[in-house]
């Protein structure tokens, strides 16, 4: 069942048409993977979920109730981890809660715990390094009250070593409390590492290019990246992705 729809999307600013008749669907629990070519206006479709822009065409559905321009219904996190820098770790980590009335520090402890944030519990974020940060800010994405998580290339600013160990363990802590993700990367390797399922967008004014429902079975482990198949499904995501780039350039 389709937990997040997007029916038939479009968004201009000026003249500068971003998106046409964007059309897909997240099920409930479904992790789910967005590129395209830069520019495509990967984080304007985020803007949008999350109530800051309002489409100017289609539908924007959650749990079977239109969200265009409304606010509070979805859980975002930006490349930056956006932590306030005069609040404490775990004061940081319940702020969602907070807002809603009902902070769970406990709970929050035990995840950040769960993280190897343990004895950073009163720390500020600038003692913090880019990887922790990221693990704040996901874990007060995942306790927040809503069911959708949109994440904005969290781990882009990351080194490739830090990046694979960060996307272990939001796979980890994911695994544990299931939650809809929405996904934008530019990295193929991490898209298909992490996804149930990728959506290919065209250069703009972005559309669903292509999707590709993976065949990976669940708990993922790296090795996968070095299997035959693995390299199969990236060589066909990279292809689609540079048909994307040359439409682009012949527009």
């Amino acid at each position: 069942m389709s937990h997040l729809i997007i029916k038939e999307v479009s968004k201009r600013f000026g003249r500068n048409e971003i998106i046409r008749d964007l059309t897909f669907r997240v099920g409930k629990e479904e992790f789910v993977s967005i590129i395209g070519p830069s520019g495509s206006g990967k984080s304007t479709i985020f803007h949008m979920i999350g109530g800051i822009i309002t489409p100017d065409d289609g539908t924007i559905q959650l749990e079977n109730k239109t969200i265009n321009g409304t606010r509070g219904e979805i859980s975002y996190m930006p490349q930056n981890p956006s932590l306030f820098p005069w609040r404490t770790v775990l004061e940081n980590t319940v702020l969602s809660q907070e807002l809603k009335g009902k902070p769970d520090k406990e709970k929050a402890k035990n995840m950040l715990a769960k993280a190897g944030l343990a004895f950073y519990l009163n720390s500020y974020p600038h003692e913090l390094s880019g990887g922790m940060k990221q693990r704040v800010a996901f874990i007060r994405a995942l306790l927040s009250p809503q069911s959708v998580i949109c994440l904005d290339e969290p781990f882009s600013a990351l080194d490739e070593l830090t990046r694979l160990h960060m996307q272990k363990w939001l796979l980890s802590i994911w695994e544990e409390n299931r939650k809809t993700v929405l996904f934008v990367t530019h990295n193929i390797d991490e898209a298909l590492f992490l996804s149930d399922r990728i959506i290919v967008l065209s250069n703009k004014p972005a559309k669903v290019k292509a999707e590709f429902h993976l065949p990976f079975s669940r708990p993922r482990d790296e090795s996968m990246m070095l299997t035959d198949d693995f390299l199969k499904w990236k060589r066909e995501i990279f292809y689609t992705l540079q048909g994307s780039s040359r439409d682009g350039k012949n527009d």
